[in-house]
């Protein structure tokens, strides 16, 4: 199938600086609309744990069988298995180049494995994106989604869950010089620009954007971020 040229010019910015990070943000922080949209941009996948787990169970091998039974059961997937999990996705060929991890690693243990994979390619992390939004946005935006399960206090455990397991990472992977701050209460396309200026790489204007109801033209608002 023909390539866009939009597609082409992504991938000429990631040829000429392959790029391979890690996103981390609470939920609603939009870390997952953010890694979409830089792998557009870049020309990299955007890999999420999700996605990784749908498609080990779909290979149908060992590990997949292994962890379809994990998650019929409703556990949490253990680091082991979802190391290899990773360690199988990243030597795809799509990878090669660059990736984009969304929802792993979730602590330090997992973060120290996935630098160990990294090494095993003879690869490391460039750098990892801290998507930041202030506790009180994070609880509007879940609010305003009105999803079955977004009650206020169900909203509020799963922030402090997430703030103890996995904030962490912020202060681990800053201390490997690693981490990049970005504000995530701004407007979609602002937070782009954010984070691919961390690459210093210019962001394209995004010609197919669309304006949410009250927002400046060509500007989205980050209101209703799915993560």
């Amino acid at each position: 199938m023909a390539e866009t040229g939009e597609m082409s010019e992504s991938r000429d910015l990631g040829a000429a600086k392959p790029v391979r990070g890690v996103l981390l943000g609470a939920p609603g922080s939009g870390k997952g609309t953010q890694a979409a949209r830089l792998s557009k941009r870049l020309g990299i996948p955007a890999i999420s744990t999700g996605e990784m787990l749908r498609e080990a169970v779909a290979a149908g091998s060992d590990l997949g069988r292994r962890v379809e039974e994990i998650l019929i059961s409703g556990a949490l997937v253990d680091d082991e298995a979802m190391a290899e999990v990773v360690r199988n996705r990243l030597v795809e060929a799509d990878a090669a180049n660059g990736f984009l991890l969304d929802g792993y690693p979730r602590n330090q243990e997992q973060a120290e494995k996935l630098a160990e994979i990294l090494g095993e390619l003879g690869t490391q992390l460039d750098l990892v994106w801290f998507v930041d939004v202030p506790k009180e946005e994070l609880m509007r935006r879940a609010l305003a989604r009105q999803r079955e399960d977004d009650k206020e206090e169900v909203i509020e455990k799963r922030l402090e869950l997430y703030r103890k397991v996995t904030d962490p990472l912020v202060g681990y992977y800053g201390d490997l010089g690693l981490i990049r701050h970005v504000d995530g209460n701004q407007p979609i396309e602002r937070v782009t620009e954010a984070m691919m200026a961390a690459l210093e790489i210019d962001c394209p204007a995004d010609s197919q954007a669309e304006p949410q109801p009250g927002a400046e033209p060509g500007v989205k608002s980050a209101e209703a971020v799915e993560v």
